[in-house]
């Protein structure tokens, strides 16, 4: 019987242009739907990776838009730079990019992707859930130039986080004494909005529906937050519904044959399924994508890493850091990849078996796999940051380098009394 190591060293090619083409590219572009994960917040080579498949699939095999683990206010700024081009140059509007960790988004890499996106037709969307004041903001401007009607009624709704300062932390903090918080009137706003048409107002489809969303993330941030201070299971449960919720309504808008991209940690793209996250209640978009629209309409593509350096930070809302990223432990899925990496004299590995030959079965033992957020530590890298994974239903490719570098952040300014975006568990 083969052998783990046995088992990756059948399958897996050197990591190239070539490679990355015929074991990925080829796989997956006939999906509707491809999920490029990454172990980390904060790698330069999953983010050059993930921006080089994107390009080709949306170039060449009919993908409309990339959705990333982002807020929707923020992205949907870069979009309409992508879109129509105002605003300079994508960093500049990159660097207006303020919820922590700035990094994950205002960097050299998706300012390149975003600069090459304009000569596609594609969009750029926020998948997350986090951004309850600025999605509050967008309705109330909204609302004041196309619906004036409905003006007082929408800001005395939201009015009620006013006592809050913006503070998200304080609101959840309020629902301990006042559990009643604002639920009722964020509901309220939201069918206000669904309930509008555009008959013969100004307003055009996009900014409806870009409008309709925010109300959508305000009612769903509200129940995130309420969940969060109690409940970690169904806070997380809330958000990747969300973002489940949010890839349906863009499907839909993009039309019935539309094909997604989504750019998310590997907590959130690999089957939930594979890993320990389904006894402890969890579930995450990848697992509810292949549950929804069928496993041969999803692609979920893993990355991993062996060692080298990544941004982090020490704490939440902490200054930015390049991090050691020590290599991986003995046992662990990256450990085994960079057997097969040196003997192959490669800088790093791909690998698909979504092709007629099939991986061989060795491969869904369980075993250990990085996973590192924004907040990390290396000294702790040795009983901490591993995932138990079945990799062949985990993922349905996997694409491994072996050194990495920290990703090239642009140093926007961040507001240190909001929750960071991937607040409370790093990723």
């Amino acid at each position: 019987m083969i052998d783990y190591v046995e088992g990756l060293r059948r399958i897996a090619k050197p990591l190239d242009r070539q490679n990355v083409a015929e074991q990925i590219i080829d796989s997956v572009k006939n999906k509707r739907i491809v999920m490029l994960g990454e172990s980390t917040h904060g790698t330069e080579e999953y983010y050059f990776w993930r921006s080089q498949i994107s390009l080709e699939l949306i170039k060449n095999h009919g993908f409309k838009f990339i959705a990333v683990e982002g807020d929707w206010p923020d992205a949907g700024r870069l979009n309409d730079y992508i879109q129509t081009g105002r605003g300079d140059s994508a960093k500049k509007v990159l660097r207006k990019f303020h919820r922590w960790p700035t990094w994950m988004w205002a960097n050299d890499q998706i300012a390149d992707l975003a600069e090459k996106l304009k000569r596609t037709g594609a969009q750029f969307y926020g998948l997350d859930v986090y951004s309850l004041y600025a999605s509050i903001e967008s309705v109330i401007d909204f609302v004041k130039a196309y619906v004036p009607r409905i003006t007082d009624e929408v800001v005395a709704h939201y009015s009620c986080f006013d006592p809050f300062q913006a503070d998200e932390i304080g609101y959840a903090y309020s629902l301990q004494k006042d559990p009643s918080g604002c639920t009722k009137e964020v509901v309220e706003n939201l069918q206000q909005l669904l309930q509008l048409r555009l008959n013969h107002s100004p307003m055009t489809s996009q900014r409806l529906f870009d409008a309709q969303q925010n109300a959508r993330i305000v009612k769903n941030a509200e129940a995130y937050y309420r969940a969060m201070l109690s409940d970690s299971v169904q806070s997380w449960n809330i958000r990747d519904h969300h973002m489940l919720e949010t890839l349906e309504l863009l499907l839909d808008r993009h039309g019935e044959d539309s094909k997604a991209i989504i750019w998310a940690h590997n907590t959130h793209i690999g089957d939930y399924k594979a890993t320990d996250m389904l006894n402890s209640g969890y579930v995450n978009i990848g697992g509810l994508v292949r549950e929804r629209f069928g496993k041969d309409e999803v692609a979920l593509v893993g990355f991993g890493s062996y060692e080298g350096s990544v941004t982090a930070s020490h704490a939440w809302d902490g200054e930015e850091e390049v991090k050691f990223l020590p290599k991986a432990r003995e046992g662990t899925l990256e450990e085994k990849l960079h057997q097969v990496s040196e003997e192959q004299e490669a800088s790093g590995l791909v690998f698909s078996w979504m092709r007629p030959q099939t991986a061989s079965g060795v491969l869904a033992q369980t075993i250990p796999q990085r996973a590192v957020g924004v907040v990390y530590e290396p000294r702790f890298e040795q009983r901490s940051n591993y995932v138990p994974t079945n990799l062949l239903e985990r993922y349905d490719a996997f694409l491994f380098v072996d050194k990495t570098r920290a990703l090239r952040s642009l140093h926007a300014p961040f507001i240190y009394n909001e929750f960071p975006e991937t607040w409370p568990s790093g990723v």
